[in-house]
């Protein structure tokens, strides 16, 4: 079945709905069903004019908006490829990336196409439609109002090619990760199992493929009105008229977007009574957060998810479902707790292998390789919405295997299960450190560490055998590092050292980046 099908049925059940509402310039635009549907069949019909034919790949490089989704829907009934990259990883991602998906067309907003100008592989893409003020050399977005909607789907199978997205490649080529029409398919339905996708409710949307989902099951998706490519710099100021205004009863973002939606909101003792259900994750979401937003949306189901671009969900725990001997056993290193694994993946922990191919194993084999609870290792899943390779095989020898013929999924990251069957997270595989002092999962000690009321964020490296923690405290406060080091006593530091600012990635504003910790430190 085509994706587009099901995305395009909600304008036959709930034409005058509205689908998305979003705040271009700064004011309010809602997008019906109806209008979705309309405009993403003219788009498919210029698409179509073109000469693209199935299968070829079109490079997306556009924000969240209706433009967006209405691209997107016109390439899956045609059968094309969207493909998206992060032009945050810099020029020669993005040109290695062209490399790879060698795309027929260009779709971007006139910022995003400013990159014409700094990288050659983007010039030579045939043919560019400008989303936005007019760029010579590219087709208006107005254009599409000239073509006859296309309302035939391109006949698909579960393996028909239909997202591509890339890895940052910092640490060599990128990987390209291809998602079908059946994986797309397979997540909206695990998404729909775990945190429910009713139909007519009113959603602030604030990651992608939330929204794609949204779409599909017609909830309305509240765009909020900021750069969502920073969202640990949010301005909370216009996100919060739009909840007033639009209430939504549910919330779906990172941790960096919540966070600074919530400092806002203790800042100004403002409460959000109408949210009844947050979501979030793609970065850790530790419980400090969970509590600041338990204070501003007093009446929400608080829920932190656990996934990765390759298996989006893994896990997830409700805040009410938080103990206090879990918090004690996360102040004693035991990790972040992200509870039992949703019910459509096969979670299993394997015996710690990173670095290292693994399998084919037989299905004893495999049990026998994987470590008894709650002995820690390496996080591994299966299911329909997991991914199963890479493009071209690319990736698949460090991170797949088989049992029985079977696609499992290496996470990369460490954890164990409890004798409840729930998942604690210990970070990095890569990240452990084993000294004369014993093994040590950096991840820990910051979750740790991170339990203090004075730590608003931690990192811990490890240097020549010498345990180092950095800090950087919440605002107007002072960390006591003597008092620290004896909480975290299980950890053996040697040295703690208060940073005004730990660096972050770029996308999720909350991953610590430890190349640029370790130049700040000098280590």
């Amino acid at each position: 079945m085509n994706i587009a099908q099901v995305l395009t049925e909600q304008s036959a059940l709930r034409p005058d709905a509205a689908a998305i509402i979003d705040a271009p310039g700064g004011r309010a635009r809602t997008t019906t069903f109806a209008e979705m549907e309309r405009t993403s069949g003219r788009v498919a019909g210029l698409l179509k004019s073109l000469g693209l034919q199935p299968g070829d790949t079109v490079l997306v490089l556009q924000p969240m908006s209706p433009e967006l989704y209405m691209a997107l829907v016109a390439l899956f009934r045609l059968g094309l490829v969207a493909a998206f990259l992060d032009p945050s990883a810099g020029r020669d991602h993005v040109a290695r990336s062209c490399e790879i998906a060698k795309p027929r067309l260009f779709i971007g907003s006139a910022k995003a196409q400013l990159l014409l100008l700094l990288v050659p592989e983007l010039r030579h893409i045939p043919h560019k439609l400008v989303i936005g003020a007019t760029l010579p050399g590219s087709m208006p977005w107005s254009r599409v109002e000239r073509y006859a909607p296309v309302d035939s789907f391109h006949q698909c199978d579960e393996d028909t090619p239909a997202l591509l997205t890339f890895t940052s490649g910092s640490t060599g080529r990128p990987k390209a990760a291809m998602r079908t029409h059946g994986f797309l398919l397979a997540q909206h339905r695990a998404l729909d199992r775990t945190i429910g996708l009713p139909a007519g409710v009113i959603e602030l949307a604030t990651l992608p493929v939330f929204a794609l989902a949204n779409l599909a099951a017609g909830l309305t998706s509240v765009i909020p009105d900021a750069d969502l490519r920073s969202p640990g710099k949010v301005d909370p100021g216009p996100i919060l008229a739009q909840i007033e205004e639009f209430r939504p009863t549910r919330a779906v973002g990172s941790p960096a977007f919540f966070d600074r939606i919530a400092d806002r909101c203790l800042l100004e003792n403002r409460k959000i009574p109408n949210i009844e259900h947050i979501y979030t994750g793609g970065a850790p979401v530790f419980p400090k957060l969970l509590d600041k937003l338990r204070c501003v949306a007093p009446n929400a189901n608080i829920v932190a998810v656990y996934g990765s671009t390759e298996a989006e969900p893994i896990a997830e725990i409700a805040l009410n479902d938080i103990t206090s001997a879990d918090r004690a056993a996360m102040l004693d290193g035991s990790g972040l707790l992200a509870g039992p694994p949703v019910s459509v993946v096969n979670l299993k922990v394997l015996s710690n292998q990173w670095g290292t191919p693994v399998g084919p194993y037989t299905a004893e084999e495999f049990a026998n390789g994987c470590a008894k609870s709650p002995e820690p290792g390496e996080i591994v899943v299966s299911g329909d919405h997991v991914l199963h390779g890479y493009l071209n095989g690319e990736g698949d020898e460090e991170t797949k295997f088989r049992v029985d013929g079977k696609v499992w999924h290496r996470t990369g990251d460490a954890g164990c299960l409890d004798a409840d069957g729930r998942l604690w997270l210990l970070g990095r595989c890569s990240a452990i450190v084993r000294d004369e002092k014993g093994t040590l999962y950096p991840f820990a000690v910051e979750c740790a560490a991170m339990h203090q009321p004075a730590v608003r964020r931690a990192a811990l490296v490890s240097r020549d055998g010498r345990r180092v923690l950095a800090v950087e405290a919440e605002r107007g406060v002072q960390i006591d590092q003597t008092e620290l080091i004896a909480a975290l006593g299980w950890a053996k530091l040697d040295r703690v050292i208060p940073l005004t600012t730990i660096p972050v990635d770029k996308r999720h504003n909350a991953k610590v980046d430890y190349p640029a910790l370790n130049k700040l430190l000098k280590l």
